[in-house]
Order: C-alpha cells, then sequence, then structure tokens
C-alpha cells in the first residue's frame, strides 16, 4: 500500500507519537506494527475491535480511506467531527482520496450544525475540495 509514503500519513504518525509521549505513555510496540501494515482485514478489524485507542483507530481509518476501503467512511466522519483541529485535516484528506459519494452530504452535514459552528472550517474545505 502506498499510505506509508504519503507524507500526510507521516505527520500523522509523528503527531500521535508525540500525543503518546506527551501524556506521559510510552509508544507501545502495537503503534509501530500498525504504522506498518498493509492487511485491510488487520486494520478492519482494530477499527472495530471494542477498547481500542484512539491513535489505533486514527491510523486504521486512515489506512483504509486512502486505499479505497468504504469500510472506514463512519469513523473518517467521526474525526473529521472531532474537536482537535489535526485529526480533522487528517480525516478530510483520506476522505478526499476514499471518494465515498456519501462524503459530501456528511460534511455538509458537519458544516451546517449549529452546535459544531466552531469545527466547520474543515468540513467546508472538504466540500471546496470535492467540489460538492
Amino acid at each position: 500500500m502506498e499510505y506509508a509514503e504519503d507524507p500526510e500519513f507521516c505527520s500523522m504518525i509523528d503527531r500521535l507519537r508525540d500525543e503518546i509521549e506527551k501524556d506521559g505513555g510510552t509508544v507501545p510496540a502495537a503503534f509501530e506494527q500498525l504504522s506498518e501494515t498493509t492487511d485491510p482485514e488487520e486494520l478492519h478489524r482494530v477499527l472495530t475491535a471494542p477498547g481500542r485507542p484512539l491513535w489505533a483507530r486514527e491510523i486504521a481509518a486512515y489506512a483504509l480511506g486512502v486505499t479505497g476501503d468504504p469500510r472506514a467512511f463512519e469513523a473518517l466522519v467521526l474525526l473529521l467531527n472531532h474537536r482537535d483541529p489535526e485529526r480533522c485535516v487528517t480525516a478530510a484528506h483520506a476522505l478526499t482520496r476514499l471518494g465515498d459519494p456519501r462524503t459530501a452530504r456528511a460534511a455538509a452535514a458537519l458544516a451546517t450544525n449549529e452546535l459544531r459552528a466552531a469545527y466547520a472550517l474543515l468540513p467546508v474545505r472538504l466540500l471546496t475540495s470535492l467540489r460538492a
């Protein structure tokens, strides 16, 4: 899979590694394994398994999304709606690459939600990049 050399993927991995270390933790071996896996079934298991940390779900959703796997759609939309702008940017990038026809409607719903107005910029940018 080509996502491992994608600058956005590398940036996400660096950000997640920094978040784990900043929280006083040691980066687990599972982090390194997941960031290197190319197996879509393993990525899907990580994405749907209960009790997985946010960093694991984000890596799996991104990797599946940029390779065109529609199973990533819901997780990416949730990340697009996250309060952390960096997560939103990563999700928007993956959603653009995913090419799911539901993306424009989901981004429009997020962009027009009055309760989420402070977080609307990235869904609006996504709509612009989709020309929707």
